[in-house]
């Protein structure tokens, strides 16, 4: 992550550019990209995808495949403009999202909502069209509760955001299932609670990292008001949590030995960062020191082979 310092101003005011500023097209078009926030939407497609294969036990219809992924990339990202729409005055205000379009004024406020209603129209008529509608409805539901609860009702009222607000980031799961199936199933359900569990000690490191940050605009992620010691003992409990409804998938009959393997694996090497980083924090470790970023990484990298294996596991079964 690049972290750039924002100069100074009031809350809620965005630079926007000079009457008849110069705004390049090139430059335009990167910044409603950028509105999408495409890093994040393809952590959300590595949970979709993979779905898909072990729902349809082997290879899944490749067209529907990309027309789920096509579906997914657009409402998620009409999810993510709406939510920069909305947090335009903190985001104004923060270092990490001092780069942002409606920040720097290469994109308008009013650009913007345009943008992500009409992506979320899209995909919701693209899913019902081309997918199914209940396909579309989980997407739809989806968009309204990122950007509704989390971002409007939670995110800077409660330090339980990111663990409830996390459902919005957990629906992928559900639409790449009933994508195949046109329904639901218990498989779906455990790796919907996988990535529940996964989504509150991904992003705490993250918040422990920035929590000057967020403390600045005053949204209170649970390092803001609480001792990097609490907040390690929380990773540590929702890590357990997660590992252990990740095995579920194998008694069940869902999934096989490589699943299981991969599972353990990558789940205890989780499991060995989250308790080092609590072993830290309980010696007052601090700065540059207490490695939280460590943990932060390894649970991208963790969530990709976890589903990696979910999608190659009917191969070998």
């Amino acid at each position: 992550m690049c972290v750039t310092a924002v100069e100074s101003r009031p809350a809620g005011v965005a630079l926007t550019p000079s009457p008849g500023g110069h705004r390049p097209f090139g430059a335009r078009i990167k910044a409603f990209v950028a509105l999408t926030k495409p890093r994040i939407i393809e952590l959300l497609l590595i949970t979709t995808v993979p779905v898909m294969f072990l729902a349809a036990q082997g290879v899944p219809d490749l067209w529907l495949v990309l027309a789920t992924t096509i579906g997914g990339y657009l409402s998620a990202g009409g999810a993510n403009a709406l939510n920069m729409y909305i947090d335009r005055d903190i985001d104004a205000l923060m270092d990490r999202t001092s780069q942002r379009p409606l920040v720097t004024g290469m994109v308008s406020p009013r650009e913007c909502l345009a943008f992500g209603i009409a992506l979320a129209v899209i995909s919701t008529v693209w899913f019902g069209l081309l997918v199914n509608w209940l396909s579309a409805a989980l997407s739809l539901g989806a968009l309204v509760f990122y950007v509704v609860v989390y971002t409007m009702l939670l995110k800077r009222r409660t330090s339980q955001n990111i663990v409830w607000g996390g459902i919005a980031g957990c629906m992928p799961v559900l639409i790449g299932w009933s994508a195949v199936t046109n329904s639901m199933s218990w498989a779906a359900v455990i790796l919907f609670a996988v990535i529940f569990f996964w989504t509150p000690p991904h992003y705490w490191p993250l918040s422990m990292k920035v929590k000057d940050d967020y403390a600045r605009v005053g949204v209170p992620m649970l390092p803001v008001i609480a001792s990097n010691r609490v907040v390690a003992r929380q990773i540590v409990i929702y890590s357990w949590v997660m590992v252990a409804v990740s095995l579920l998938l194998t008694p069940l009959g869902y999934t096989g030995w490589f699943y299981t393997a991969v599972a353990l694996l990558t789940g205890g090497f989780w499991l060995w960062e989250a308790h080092g980083l609590q072993n830290r924090a309980k010696a007052g470790v601090s700065g540059a020191k207490l490695k939280e970023m460590r943990l932060f990484h390894w649970s991208i990298t963790y969530v990709s082979l976890l589903f990696v294996a979910v999608a190659v596991d009917p191969f070998l079964r």
